[in-house]
């Protein structure tokens, strides 16, 4: 039987008791002292709120979160019960798990008469999301309603930090952070007493959690503790809010036509399903360029619009342009939705008041990502579009509107749709593999659009001299690379293709191809189109079935230094002529590059509008050396044959494409590749077209790349040979470059430049450099771009400088300038 005394003080190693009673308030306490409801700060560092460091002390592994069924778990050196005053207090190492929380520390009191709680030493408090609070001293009511913390700390799992000399919490909403320090960044591990890249410090930092809102007072903004900016107050949601109604960052630009303008957006948090932004531009010369955005998420897709509009004060400004009018705007929008797992749905639109307008006034749908660094888009895209892809077919149909920024709408298309089906059958066909596919493309065009091609073609604009006969060699002065009026055509192809391997090694592959084409076409007859094409309605069916079989014999050899593959191969088609060959207007397949990379394509045109036809060898060979140590080379050199019936290649269309392009002749010009790795840091290549009769280089290119642990480099050499027929009239020669160097940790100089070795002048280019890391943004470009129009007037060479900080979880604010010549 145990004793009284025993039963009212207990004093044991490592002791562990179930204390329902206890336990409740205590842990709930410490867990919605600061995170109920709340800030979701968390801080791994000292006491202090003059700047972070790391705690020097390791701090203890956290304790196992363990969920008791509404039980608490507590361990202590030391557990002690005082029924006379209420009081129970553990001690020493203390310990305790209540649903999925704990709390650490060197002593805890509970007082049952005053329902307070008393921590003290070392807290650490863990809660079931893993935000973690160090403090030395915290004591509670056991509402949540008051009580204060002494030498704060907190740090949760996003990274964001806060510390603070003392914290009080009153009307169980409000907490007051004294001498406060906020900051996204984390410390610095090679110097843990360095200062975070950047803290806000505020005299006091208040958090309504209600309003989930931190307000800072007397607030300075620290770059690796050095103050940069001070402001008397101002307020910013807490990290745990991800959409907040107020005030964003405002952004700066300057241009030559519209001045200084400052933008303000507010942000509307609508719902939890939709909100808005209203971004006002006001600028020193235009007056105030209105902006609004609506977006809204649903259950299988999203969907959003913005719109434009400004009343302008000094229309002069763009005297001579689209621009020169009062009001101008416009309106876009974009959505997307999911119809299954397989199968989506969506649209693009734009609508403007001028063309120009995106461009003027450098909205964000005209600027360039920069992926391509040195292009701006010409062109706005308003479709609709319905997309499936299964395991081996793909579908895809859209109608298409492109809005011109040269203003040449008329010459424009209007796509009615353009619809694709691929799909490669799932079993075998005698053996080999069948796949088909499907084009369907409808358009129409106000006005031709012709391009001039010849000196006396850019002076007077007319096309003379132009033939009617498609196999006549007459020059024109214009191709016709739009025709007027309506054209539609169906296209359908099957394709069956089998490999063999013979005993000796040779790989055979047969291949069978049956190709339809139905066309309609009702051409306007506007001046100089009887020249390219037949006026009024055409009715056409042109069908290009083909057999043909391609070769293959590697030939390996293995050394200790490597193992080398020399393979030739050969290929043979049969088909008949291309029927209608240049008497059908050509909308897709007016690019016509012969290289390397399709020599062995079957049908060499780039898209559905033309057809390869006659028979034709292509032949070549290719050697690929693998060595041991690391690296490769491939090599590939080949011609092609005209060995019957008509050359597609030597016939003149509405564009010429063919001509000139090393194809033309019964036997093709020579093609060559040649790639080399010697490791992954390098890789080289060139590609290359001789004339077959003169050994002339028509085409020539030749690029490397280096990539290391800090920078990367490329450059491209491009020598083209002068194609008169399409409209180049002088050989064309140039270097572009791009360079990325990581000149320390976070810090990245980046550019690109495409110099004319023909003109010998930097014709355009872009210089980069920005800081990133996982709490700060900086970066600063500055651009070069040529913005094009219509008529004859030169190109408009625009120069951009474009700034922007972001600071994770308080702002993000960006700045440009713009100015433009005619060069």
């Amino acid at each position: 039987m145990r004793s009284p005394a025993f039963r009212r003080r207990t004093n044991v190693r490592r002791y562990r008791a179930r204390l329902a009673a206890f336990g409740v308030p205590m842990i709930a306490l410490l867990a919605g002292f600061v995170f109920a409801g709340s800030i979701e700060l968390a801080l791994t560092v000292p006491a202090s709120a003059q700047s972070f460091t790391y705690n020097p002390r390791p701090p203890k592994p956290p304790p196992r979160p363990v969920n008791n069924d509404g039980k608490m778990l507590v361990q202590a050196v030391e557990v002690d019960y005082d029924y006379n005053n209420q009081r129970v207090s553990a001690v020493g190492n203390v310990q305790m798990f209540y649903n999925g929380t704990s709390v650490e520390a060197d002593k805890v009191i509970y007082d049952q008469k005053t329902k307070r709680l008393h921590a003290e030493g070392n807290i650490r408090l863990t809660d079931a999301e893993g935000k973690v609070t160090y403090a030395n001293i915290m004591d509670l009511s056991d509402d949540y309603r008051d009580g204060f913390v002494d030498s704060l700390r907190v740090d949760t799992a996003d990274d964001t930090r806060m510390a603070a000399t003392r914290a009080d919490r009153s009307a169980g909403n409000y907490t007051v952070f004294e001498n406060g320090v906020y900051t996204a960044c984390a410390p610095c591990k090679d110097n843990p007493k360095k200062p975070p890249l950047w803290q806000v410090k505020g005299a006091r930092i208040i958090h309504d959690q209600t309003d989930k809102m931190l307000y800072f007072e007397n607030a300075q903004l620290e770059f690796f503790g050095v103050p940069m900016a001070y402001l008397p107050y101002f307020s910013t949601p807490d990290p745990t809010v991800k959409r907040k109604t107020g005030f964003l960052m405002p952004a700066y630009s300057s241009n030559s036509t519209y001045g200084y303008a400052v933008e303000t957006p507010f942000y509307w948090a609508i719902a939890p399903d939709y909100d808005a932004t209203f971004n006002p531009r006001f600028t020193t010369r235009q007056g105030v360029l209105f902006q609004g955005e609506f977006r809204q998420r649903l259950i299988n897709g999203s969907y959003q619009i913005r719109g434009y509009g400004i009343n302008q004060l000094d229309p002069g400004a763009f005297a001579g342009q689209p621009g020169d009018r009062d009001f101008r705007g416009g309106i876009d929008t974009k959505g997307q939705f999911a119809l299954n797992d397989k199968w989506v749905w969506g649209w693009d639109g734009v609508l403007l008041s001028d063309y120009l307008f995106f461009s003027d006034y450098r909205l964000a749908q005209y600027r360039d990502p920069l992926g391509s660094f040195l292009s701006l888009p010409t062109e706005a895209i308003s479709q609709l579009y319905l997309t499936g892809v299964g395991n081996r077919s793909f579908f895809d149909a859209r109608t298409i509107h492109y809005l011109s920024f040269s203003g040449s709408q008329d010459k424009v298309p209007v796509i009615h749709p353009v619809i694709d089906y691929n799909n490669v059958i799932n079993h075998p066909v005698l053996g080999g593999e069948v796949s088909y596919k499907t084009n369907f493309t409808s358009l129409s065009r106000t006005t031709a659009a012709f391009d001039p091609i010849t000196t006396l073609a850019n002076t007077n604009g007319l096309c003379l001299n132009a033939s009617a006969d498609p196999l006549a060699r007459i020059p024109s002065q214009c191709l016709l690379r739009g025709m007027p009026g309506t054209y539609t055509r169906l296209t359908a192809e099957a394709q069956w293709r089998r490999s063999y391997t013979d005993p000796i090694g040779q790989i055979w592959t047969p291949f069978a191809i049956m190709r339809a084409d139905a066309i309609s076409a009702s051409i306007s007859n506007q001046p100089g189109v009887s020249n390219f094409l037949p006026v009024g309605d055409t009715e056409a069916v042109r069908l290009m079935p083909a057999v043909g079989l391609e070769y293959r014999y590697p030939f390996i050899n293995v050394q200790p230094w490597g193992t080398t593959t020399i393979e030739p191969i050969a290929q043979v088609i049969a088909r008949p002529n291309e029927t209608f060959a240049g008497r059908l207007p050509n909308e897709d397949a007016q690019s016509m590059v012969f290289d390397a990379s399709n020599l062995f394509a079957v049908d060499k045109f780039s898209g559905y509008d033309r057809v390869e036809g006659g028979g034709r060898a292509n032949v070549g060979v290719q050697a690929t050396t693998q060595f041991d140590r690391g690296g490769s080379i491939n090599v590939l050199f080949g011609q092609s044959y005209q060995l019957f019936g008509l050359n597609s290649f030597a016939v003149h269309d509405a564009t010429n494409t063919g001509l000139e392009s090393g194809l033309q002749n019964t036997r093709s010009d020579y093609v060559a590749r040649v790639n080399y790795s010697p490791n992954r840091t390098y890789t080289f290549s060139v590609r290359s077209r001789v004339d077959e009769a003169t050994l002339n280089v028509n085409r020539f290119e030749a690029e490397g790349r280096a990539s290391f642990d800090r920078w990367s480099v490329s450059m491209l050499y491009g020598n083209y040979a002068a194609q008169p027929e399409l409209g180049y009239l002088t050989r064309r020669e140039g270097l572009l470059g791009t360079a990325s160097i990581k000149v320390a940790s976070n810090w990245v100089v980046s550019g690109a430049a495409r110099w004319d070795l023909e003109a010998n002048k930097l014709n355009q280019y872009i210089i980069g450099a920005g800081y990133v890391d996982d709490c700060f943004v900086l970066a600063a470009n500055y651009v070069t771009s040529y913005t094009y129009q219509a008529g004859t007037t030169p190109p408009v060479l625009n120069h951009a400088f474009m700034l922007q900080i972001g600071l994770r979880t308080i702002a993000n604010s960006s700045s440009s300038s713009g100015s433009s010549g005619i060069q």
